[in-house]
């Protein structure tokens, strides 16, 4: 199988790289060589011709979009839809990656796979848009969302809370924001397995669990053996940003695990984290 993955840089990037190469053909795009938000890619995907196409490229930077809200549309909204007339056109499929933050996260909601999106954010209306275009476009689609990514390598919240604890000695972490702490190679083997499947359609890939900020980064202090670090639980309106997360953007993965896909429970891929990255 020839899969082409865009946003190879990126933390899922590198872990789908590392999991499919060593089986697969695989070719990696990136910017600035390859820009999503450019129709050119259309062609330039078409002229390859790959089976699969998994598009990990994302506009991140949530707070900005505020400010940029074209430049976040165009990678996540523009982007899928150049991507999806490609593969459209040499008959691949899709894989388009997806945020949790499509839904505005009510306080005690849990979200399967068909729910309405309710986005808020510039951020999450950008991503919401990538899937509907995605849609629009093409019948070979995956649209996987996951949440509160984090993988070897990868600037993310477990390493800034450990480079935040040995810097200040003490934390004030964010309590009432919940969500799925998902590791990037679950995410890349449970990916495997979806392909394989050739069901298409919507899935919510997250480590099994939820949980808050503030517990995950208890969590991370005892398993990295920094459980002596103080920290204190805040309020969310405590550490104020333009782009509020949603309280309570919690998936269930329901459609996959129809499928005997499951990823293991987050507090044991977070231990694997730890040896991995010797924290």
């Amino acid at each position: 199988m020839h899969l082409l993955i865009i946003g190879s840089r990126g933390q899922l990037g590198q872990a789908l790289h590392a999991h499919f190469s060593p089986s697969h053909r695989v070719t990696l795009w990136s910017r600035p060589q390859h820009d999503i938000a450019d129709p050119a890619c259309v062609d330039a995907l078409a002229a390859l011709a790959p089976d699969v196409v998994i598009n990990a490229a994302a506009w991140t930077n949530v707070d900005g979009a505020e400010s940029t809200p074209d430049a976040a549309f165009a990678v996540n909204a523009l982007g899928p839809k150049y991507l999806a007339e490609g593969c459209a056109r040499c008959g691949a499929a899709l894989v388009q990656i997806s945020s949790n933050e499509v839904f505005a996260g009510e306080p005690g909601r849990f979200y399967r796979e068909y729910e309405e999106l309710d986005p808020v954010t510039v951020y999450a209306r950008s991503k919401a848009a990538g899937e509907r275009a995605a849609r629009q476009v093409l019948d070979r689609l995956y649209i996987v969302r996951v949440a509160w990514l984090y993988g070897p390598g990868g600037n993310n919240f477990p390493s800034k809370i450990v480079a935040a604890a040995d810097k200040q000695g003490s934390l004030r972490v964010v309590a009432d924001e919940h969500g799925n702490p998902t590791y990037t190679p679950d995410v890349a083997a449970a990916l495997e397995r979806l392909i394989a499947s050739g069901r298409y359609g919507i899935y919510h890939l997250v480590n099994d669990g939820h949980t808050s900020r503030y517990e995950w980064a208890v969590e991370l202090l005892r398993l990295s053996k920094r459980s002596h670090i103080p920290l204190t639980p805040i309020p969310a309106s405590d550490w104020p940003r333009p782009a509020m997360p949603p309280a309570h953007a919690v998936l269930v993965n329901q459609a996959a695990a129809a499928l005997d896909i499951c990823l293991r429970p987050w507090q044991e891929a977070l231990a694997e984290y730890c040896a991995f990255e010797n924290l």
